[in-house]
């Protein structure tokens, strides 16, 4: 099966703006799945409302859009009936972590074996450019036109206290790095999570004097570095990139199912 195979081109044009990139995640994505040689018949992409979230409508395989905020609930009853299946969750950093909080930590917490993709283009995009649980203490919103004075959520130290069981970050620059980490979150048993930083021109950039896309690509480069690396003690403000959690814990549905058994064995209901 090649690549393109994953993508149901019937849909393009896509939505995105010019120098979205979403695009570059979406790419990722199906490049990992391709890589790891999953039939389409087993995976399901559930996804809840945000430019973020279109991804799926661009997959081809099973695909479930459902409320803002609600796909981690979603994919929770998904995986539960039908643990085989490979559940994968495109999200946005409001999506995920303003309405959608709660379904996150309690994913992370369960340790319920899916797979999380979080764009963080620190901005609600689809909705008009509003400041979103990421956007910098500081930058410039349609709703906050002088400056927003929230502090943003870190998503990494989020998802590691919450319980997730895999955690990384990446960017759409590092497009190499990005689809091993993916590969690795959909292949790895347990609650997962990706962070990808994602540049938004048309809001972010523009309302906060970041330039082109290319130029904001340039800053994702220019201020992130791998974990562990000198450069993140000898220079301040860089952010860390790579895998921070990876390890083995029971999986939530498999626990589950244990327990059940154990009840029926001893004649329970």
């Amino acid at each position: 099966m090649a690549i393109h195979d994953y993508i149901r081109k019937r849909f393009f044009p896509h939505l995105w703006c010019p120098g979205c990139g979403h695009g570059t995640v979406l790419n990722g994505l199906v490049r990992a799945i391709d890589d790891l040689k999953i039939r389409k018949n087993d995976i399901v992409m559930v996804s809840g409302i945000g430019c973020s979230s279109r991804i799926t409508g661009y997959v081809d395989a099973h695909t479930l859009h459902t409320l803002h905020g609600r796909a981690l609930a979603f994919a929770t009853g998904v995986k539960m009936s039908r643990p085989e299946l490979h559940v994968i969750v495109p999200m946005g950093d409001g999506d995920a972590l303003a309405i959608g909080g709660n379904h996150f930590i309690h994913a992370a917490r369960r340790n319920i074996d899916i797979t999380a993709l979080v764009m963080n283009n620190q901005v609600y995009g689809m909705t008009g450019g509003q400041f979103s649980p990421m956007s910098d203490t500081g930058s410039r919103a349609t709703t906050a036109p002088l400056g927003s004075v929230d502090p943003p959520f870190d998503v990494v130290k989020m998802a590691t206290a919450a319980g997730a069981s895999y955690v990384a970050r990446t960017t759409v620059f590092h497009v190499r790095q990005m689809i091993t980490l993916i590969t690795e979150a959909i292949r790895h048993k347990g609650f997962s999570v990706v962070e990808i930083m994602s540049q938004c021109p048309t809001y972010y950039g523009r309302k906060n004097d970041l330039g082109s896309a290319a130029d904001m690509l340039e800053a994702f480069r220019d201020h992130t570095a791998p974990v562990g690396s000198a450069a993140l003690a000898e220079t301040p403000g860089l952010i860390a990139r790579g895998v921070f959690v990876n390890e083995d814990r029971p999986e939530y549905c498999e626990a589950y199912r244990r327990r059940a058994a154990e009840i029926k064995a001893r004649g329970g209901a």
